[in-house]
C-alpha cells in the first residue's frame, strides 16, 4: 500500500487506498445552469409577449424556437456536466469508473497485472490494461499533464 504521507498531485491517500478524480471543469452545476435556463427563457417570452399584444405576433414563434435550441442545448451540457473518471487502488485491486451522461463503465484489475501506458506519445489519452482488457482514462486532464498521471498511477501501483 502506498504512503499515507506520500505526497500525490491528483490522488487522495487515505488509509482504505489512493483514488484519483478527474472530473470535467465546469463553471455551473445543473442546478444553477437551469435557473439560468428558467430566467433566460422567461426573458424572452416576456419580450416576446409584449410585442405579441402590440400586434407583432411573428414575435413569439420565433421566440419560443429560440428559447427550445437554448434548452435543448443546455439539457447536453447538462448531461455531461457532473461526468467524471474515478481510479482507486484498492488493496489488490485496481477499479477504474467511468461516468458519462448518467452511465457508469466500471473494470476491475488485479494489481500485480496493471500496466499504465500512454496511447502514444503525444499527450493522447491514457490505457490501463491487465486481465485482457483496456480501459482509456485522463480525459478530464490536459494533455501535458497526462504523462504525469500516468506516472503517479504507475507509482502508487509499486506501492512506492
Amino acid at each position: 500500500m502506498t504512503d499515507p504521507g506520500q505526497a500525490f498531485r491528483f490522488a487522495t491517500v487515505t488509509p482504505q487506498g489512493t483514488q484519483w478524480l478527474l472530473r470535467r471543469n465546469c463553471s455551473l452545476a445543473p442546478r444553477q445552469l437551469a435557473s439560468v435556463f428558467g430566467l433566460l427563457a422567461l426573458a424572452s417570452l416576456g419580450i416576446a409577449g409584449f410585442f405579441w399584444s402590440h400586434g407583432a405576433w411573428m414575435v413569439m414563434p420565433f421566440a419560443l424556437l429560440e428559447v427550445l435550441a437554448v434548452g435543448l442545448a443546455f439539457v447536453v451540457y447538462a448531461r455531461h456536466a457532473v461526468d467524471h473518471e474515478r481510479i482507486s487502488l484498492l488493496g489488490d485491486r485496481l477499479v477504474v469508473e467511468l461516468e458519462s451522461a448518467g452511465r457508469t463503465q466500471r473494470a476491475e484489475f488485479r494489481r500485480a497485472w496493471v500496466r499504465v501506458e500512454p496511447r502514444t506519445n503525444d499527450g493522447s489519452l491514457i490505457e490501463v490494461f491487465g486481465d485482457g482488457r483496456s480501459v482509456s482514462v485522463g480525459r478530464f486532464v490536459q494533455a501535458g499533464m497526462r504523462p504525469a498521471l500516468a506516472r503517479e498511477i504507475r507509482l502508487a501501483l509499486r506501492g512506492a
